[in-house]
């Protein structure tokens, strides 16, 4: 059944999603064009870059991410509260500094004024509208998918549609989902046959935690693992980053050897601590792409998101079922 991206997300509340964005061209986003023998690598660079300065800007976390040749994947978490905590100059501020008016003569963007800032801090309509931009999932993949395209185009020397269309958006309902969903956007480079190991896999989430980890901190741009249960909220998960790591690692090896063994003794400890079908863990990360649509999670919560739509029915409900559900 398909489901409006109006009511996959949900305004006003943090919540989860899963986006999608694919390139429309034979030449590939990142990859190497075949025919031509050019490689366009670099370009993933461009796209790890302007992640991780929209995301010092919006009220959105970045919990993980993976650029492939043709498309790429971002895993999102909304905070409105972190919004509703700025300023009306922070905001402003924020504003300018993702669309600047003013720019040098070399077309590039000036900090903003102390005097535009406050102007627009002024503008209490204008600003509640940015303060919603702000916090917005659609916003957010506009200012990313716009300045690739713009950039690609200017190096391609044409004009024209860059992406297949707008961005595909799954709302991610509870752990299950999340951790499944993390699991699989991780593991891309190497369902793809492009890395053989985690760590092998550049620009995704789990390369810069590696790295990070390999470096002596925990710390990265992206939105922690661990929910510490300290009240600020800032991880997402009920467990460590060593554990997340060592869990998609298994999962990463065995999938790139096409084996279905039984989850080892410690990592299954790591999936007691959220309804997941153990059995079909590997299933549900190998095959996640084709199992869910819009809506994912438990089934009770799929229900439940269900019945707040109107709808008898979501696509994707027995898929949930199976992969979520410990009995």
């Amino acid at each position: 059944m398909t489901v409006a991206r109006s009511e996959v997300v949900y305004q006003g509340v943090e919540a989860y999603y899963h986006c999608v964005s694919r390139c429309v061209r034979r030449a590939f986003l990142c990859g190497a064009d075949s025919r031509t023998g050019r490689s366009y690598e670099h370009r993933k660079a461009w796209i790890q870059a302007r992640l991780k300065d929209i995301t010092a800007v919006f009220g959105i976390e970045v919990v993980t991410y993976a650029v492939m040749s043709n498309h790429l994947h971002v895993v999102l978490r909304t905070r409105p509260d972190v919004v509703e905590g700025w300023s009306a100059e922070e905001t402003a501020e924020r504003w300018l500094t993702l669309f600047p008016m003013d720019r040098d003569d070399e077309g590039l963007a000036k900090a903003p004024s102390r005097s535009v800032i406050e102007s627009l801090a002024g503008q209490s309509e204008r600003l509640a509208e940015i303060r919603s931009r702000l916090g917005s999932v659609s916003w957010f993949m506009r200012c990313l998918n716009e300045y690739v395209a713009r950039m690609a185009n200017r190096e391609d020397g044409c004009k024209g549609r860059f992406w297949e269309g707008r961005f595909k958006c799954q709302a991610l309902l509870d752990d299950s989902a999340l951790l499944a969903c993390m699991a699989y956007v991780d593991l891309n480079p190497i369902r793809a046959g492009v890395a053989e190991t985690p760590e092998g896999s550049q620009y995704t989430g789990i390369y810069d935690r590696i790295q990070a980890r390999t470096s002596g901190t925990d710390e990265t741009w992206l939105c922690p693992i661990e929910d510490g249960n300290t009240g600020d909220r800032r991880g997402v998960l009920p467990f460590s980053l060593d554990d997340y790591l060592s869990l998609v690692d298994w999962t990463g090896r065995e999938i790139r050897l096409g084996k279905r063994g039984a989850i080892p003794a410690h990592l299954a400890d790591i999936l007691d601590r959220v309804p997941i079908n153990q059995d079909r863990w590997l299933q549900t990360v190998q095959e996640y792409g084709g199992l869910f649509h819009r809506i994912i999670g438990r089934m009770e919560a799929m229900l439940e998101a269900a019945r707040l739509m109107g709808k008898h029915w979501l696509g994707g409900l027995r898929a949930g079922q199976a992969a979520f559900s410990t009995v």
